[in-house]
């Protein structure tokens, strides 16, 4: 234990990154910088076109605007530091770096969960109570939700944080992995880390299991009333399309990449899942709500014609 000590202000951890083969790294670079740009073009695209469409002033799409927000930040906490270590030799962090990344990166996931759930009980009332609607999804309702999810997400992160940043660390301290994360954190400890990843399992358990106990409570109620439905089932149902492939892709990734026993970890599967999380799904999000949703693409296209008329009137000016 010798070698056991706190680690100073000065501390930098290093990663192993993606690759140690430099005949891979120029393409990885390519496809993650691609990824990256779609992704934040995507999201703003989103953003911004919630914005300037009034018809898309809508709850659900307030809550679509902060899904999107949360997908452009956490992806830009984790991919532009991964673009830079794939071009440097030592892949470094200082202890305040990583430390802010985990506690960034974990609350806006988190977040995100919360705010998936918040998206279900949204789609519930929509369905169920089309005429009560926007009474009961009022304004401050949905600041209450998406202000709640964000506090319950950033509170687990804050947590998480401090208690793996209490531990005793080898000097050894090089990150299997191209970004800080527990499961690899702890791995570097000289501690116990067993309380740790049992608060990790029990946090992050609860927290899957009040998201999606709402998730399935909201979706078995609206699959109820649409099956009482006589005629407009399948517009009923597209509605919650979009949100329903959101929720399957980000919690089946979730629930694999971490709530699982220490011995289940594979390094290698655990890189390849963490990509796919923290790069393709904030990619995939804006593509699902924009190809799969009928007001979108209307908004997209009003928008469009504006554009074109306003350039075909100042060209004949």
């Amino acid at each position: 234990m010798n070698n056991c000590s706190i680690h100073d202000a000065n501390t930098e951890f290093i990663f192993t990154g993606l690759t140690d083969n430099p005949h891979l790294k120029i393409p990885i670079f390519l496809v993650f910088l691609i990824v990256y740009v779609a992704a934040v073009l995507g999201n703003v695209g989103i953003i911004t076109l919630i914005q300037l469409e009034n018809a898309l002033h809508t709850p659900m799409y307030f809550f679509v605007s902060h899904l999107a927000m949360l997908d452009l930040f956490y992806t830009s906490i984790i991919t532009p530091n991964t673009l830079v270590n794939l071009s440097r030799k030592v892949k470094s962090i200082t202890l305040a770096g990583c430390a802010t990344q985990l506690l960034l990166y974990g609350g806006s996931a988190t977040t995100e969960s919360y705010l998936l759930a918040a998206m279900a009980y949204d789609r519930l009332v929509a369905i169920r109570q089309p005429l009560l609607y926007a009474t009961i999804m009022s304004t401050r309702l949905c600041r209450l939700l998406v202000g709640g999810a964000y506090c319950a997400g950033f509170l687990n992160s804050v947590i998480h944080v401090s208690l793996a940043f209490a531990l005793k660390y080898w000097k050894d301290n090089v990150i299997d992995h191209f970004y800080c994360d527990l499961p690899p954190l702890y791995k570097l400890s000289c501690s116990d880390t067993l309380f740790n990843k049992e608060m990790v399992f029990v946090f992050g358990g609860l927290s899957t299991a009040i998201c999606l106990s709402t998730i399935l409570y909201s979706y078995i109620n609206i699959l109820i009333t649409i099956l009482g439905i006589r005629s407009g089932k399948h517009k009923a149902f597209s509605t919650c399309a979009a949100h329903l492939a959101c929720i399957s892709i980000f919690f089946g990734t979730l629930c694999f990449t971490y709530l699982r026993t220490p011995s289940d970890y594979l390094q290698l599967n655990d890189k390849i899942l963490s990509v796919f999380y923290t790069t393709i799904i904030p990619t995939i999000n804006p593509m699902i709500y924009s190809l799969r949703n009928t007001d979108v693409k209307a908004a997209v296209s009003k928008i469009a014609k504006k554009y074109f008329l306003c350039q075909l009137y100042n060209i004949k000016s």
